[in-house]
């Protein structure tokens, strides 16, 4: 694509375009379409989630976003950069430095302490830890007095905790969240999706949240609902 059609970056652009994007897997008679044809875009600092049923496509969106997945049609724009235009090398960078991602089953390195798993995306790109910062993050995490501990020492809330972190150290523009409650009981929860609205509401972080939860879907300013890897609806619930 020339740059003449990149979409504008900057302060007053949308940080997240999405164009024409669609996933099939597999080929010939076995083939699989996950994504079709799903065109939105998402201004700086918005809270979005993302509703629909199983095998609706929300997974497969979240990570073409994300640019853990490569799409076989559409292009993904975050703050002005084409994804699907940046070599695998390339990717894994942008990937670390702009977009955080927190999954329900927290991935977090058994053999890592707390504050290994959290300053990962810094030890992968060899970037020097702002102590402050680190220390700033793990106490509004409540992780402070957990640094040195290892995931199999936490709890279920907890682990989800130094996955949100992880996501959050490198000052990600854009934080994707794919049902970061669904392995969680309903106090942890509420916990971590408290968490994620602070970090929305007080740092300006643009927030992707999947969701089969109605009641955590209409806390965001706008509902994507995906059916059949198409997008259906798409409302705002507050300006």
């Amino acid at each position: 694509m020339t740059q003449k059609n990149n979409p504008p970056a900057g302060p007053g652009a949308p940080l997240l375009q999405v164009r024409g994007l669609g996933r099939v897997y597999g080929r010939g008679e076995a083939a699989v379409t996950a994504l079709q044809d799903v065109n939105f875009s998402v201004e700086r600092g918005s809270f979005v989630s993302i509703v629909g049923p199983s095998g609706s496509g929300k997974s497969t969106l979240l990570h073409l976003i994300g640019g853990v997945d490569r799409p076989t049609a559409g292009t993904v724009f975050v703050d002005g950069t084409d994804l699907g235009a940046l070599p695998e090398s390339r990717l894994a960078v942008f990937r670390r430095r702009q977009i955080g991602l927190v999954y329900q089953f927290y991935n977090l390195i058994p053999a890592l302490t707390v504050e290994e798993n959290l300053t990962l995306p810094l030890l992968l790109d060899r970037r020097p830890i702002d102590r402050g910062h680190l220390m700033e993050l793990a106490a509004r995490l409540g992780l402070a007095d957990k640094l040195h501990a290892l995931p199999s020492q936490l709890s279920g809330g907890q682990q989800q905790r130094v996955s949100v972190g992880r996501a959050l150290i490198t000052r990600p523009a854009l934080l994707l969240a794919d049902e970061p409650t669904g392995n969680l009981d309903t106090k942890n929860s509420a916990a971590i999706l408290a968490l994620l609205q602070q970090f929305h509401r007080q740092l300006g972080q643009t927030l992707l949240l999947i969701t089969h939860d109605p009641a955590i879907a209409r806390q965001a300013d706008r509902v994507l609902s995906l059916r059949d890897g198409r997008l259906e609806k798409d409302e705002v619930m507050r300006p």
